[in-house]
């Protein structure tokens, strides 16, 4: 018997709040946190916007010691983990710390370290390289971090798959309580590689949008949509095993159904053009929770605002859904917050679970005219208040990765 499974915890660093609550607020109010870069000096870079975390101080939430042997990926990833465990309101010394897991994501770790050391590799010789280069650059130290700070002491891993990583962190989380691993995991993903490497790097991948102005430059499905916007943040959530949610007396804001993951088994950065993998993704979660698509009220979309993904993930929405697909509401949140790449998976589950809880499905800002071959309801030109009772989650990574997740409105 697989156990259930229930959200009890938020915690989210986004471009919009650093906090659920303000993001929430900046969801509500249809806030695009998309502007000019200031983390460095752009003028000889085609693209000059992102979407940054702002007013960010790690010293306000951890020791300030712990935060100067992190960078910014980690820290962001412990402030939300942090927020999701004051949020649940889970006593850690009350619960035995072997069942308290960590699996939190990052697609690419500490780009800023790289650059940082190798510089003073080729300026000052590789004597001058940080003794903690290594440990401050890998992308498992976020779940390392995160493990040591709240003290959790069960499975501690950290799945990399690009912009699908938050998702499949938290789905392997979800599998990790069903099936007697853990009883309470954080979940979820961080990001923070806004830097020259970065912005270098997707952009002669030809992924980024060269627009500048920052209402029109993340527009998922819209019919001039050019590539997706570089955002940073962190999406973490508590997920808990109900009897125990239920024994220490937690609030639940949803409970997790089904889960989703395939491959394309096709492309390096392309989803394959029949949206196969991806329909895959979503009918796997929807059969596993033993959900017919007509009952899906909502999807939160990869919807990165590239031409690609936007038209083969439509493709695969209207093959997982059949005639069902033209009655759910489908939106991108990453035209507000841009692409968070590991972190867009954890932020939009967090999206989804408040969707659910308010009844509230945001617009896809920006979007104004989708394009022809996108022939779905975004929410363009305004959000649609309704109930949520199944909202789904997909992310697709660089390499062919798919992943959905299945969340419901909680019932006994």
């Amino acid at each position: 018997m697989k156990r259930r499974v229930v959200v009890t915890g938020l915690g989210a660093i986004t471009p919009i709040g650093n906090s659920v609550p303000e993001f929430w607020e900046g969801i509500k109010a249809g806030k695009v946190g998309i502007g000019e870069i200031t983390k460095f000096d752009t003028s000889e870079y085609k693209v000059k916007i992102a979407a940054e975390v702002k007013g960010f101080e790690a010293k306000n939430y951890m020791d300030f010691k712990a935060a100067k042997r992190m960078e910014p990926f980690s820290q962001y990833a412990v402030a939300a983990a942090l927020e999701a465990c004051k949020d649940a309101e889970l006593d850690m010394e009350k619960e035995d710390a072997f069942r308290v897991g960590v699996i939190i994501g990052s697609g690419i770790g500490s780009l800023q370290a790289v650059e940082r050391e190798y510089t003073k590799i080729v300026e000052k010789g590789p004597s001058r390289v940080h003794p903690l280069m290594v440990p401050l650059m890998i992308s498992n130290m976020a779940a390392g971090n995160v493990s040591i700070q709240l003290g959790a002491r069960g499975k501690c891993t950290n799945v990399v798959t690009a912009c699908a990583s938050g998702t499949h962190c938290i789905g392997d989380a979800f599998r990790a309580i069903q099936y007697g691993d853990a009883d309470v995991m954080f979940a979820g993903g961080t990001e923070s590689a806004i830097c020259p490497t970065g912005v270098a790097g997707f952009t002669a991948l030809t992924a980024l949008t060269t627009s500048n102005d920052p209402k029109r430059a993340s527009i998922p499905f819209d019919k001039d949509r050019s590539g997706f916007v570089l955002g940073e943040g962190a999406g973490v959530v508590v997920l808990e095993e109900l009897e125990h949610a239920k024994a220490r007396g937690a609030r639940i804001y949803a409970e997790v159904v089904g889960y989703g993951a395939t491959g394309d088994a096709y492309h390096i950065t392309s989803p394959i053009e029949d949206g196969s993998g991806a329909a895959r993704a979503m009918q796997d979660a929807m059969n596993e929770a033993g959900v017919k698509p007509e009952e899906i009220t909502y999807i939160n979309a990869h919807g990165t605002s590239t031409h690609h993904n936007d038209l083969f993930e439509t493709i695969a929405i209207k093959s997982a859904l059949g005639d069902a697909a033209k009655d759910v509401v489908v939106n991108s949140t990453k035209s507000m917050i841009g692409h968070l790449l590991g972190a867009a998976g954890g932020v939009e589950f967090v999206t989804c679970v408040k969707s659910i809880e308010d009844g509230f499905i945001h617009q896809t800002m920006g979007t104004v005219e989708a394009d022809e071959e996108c022939d779905l309801n975004y929410a363009i030109g305004a959000p649609v208040e309704k109930e949520v009772r199944y909202a789904m989650s997909n992310s697709l990574g660089f390499g062919g990765h798919n992943a959905t997740l299945l969340i419901k409105k909680f019932e006994e």
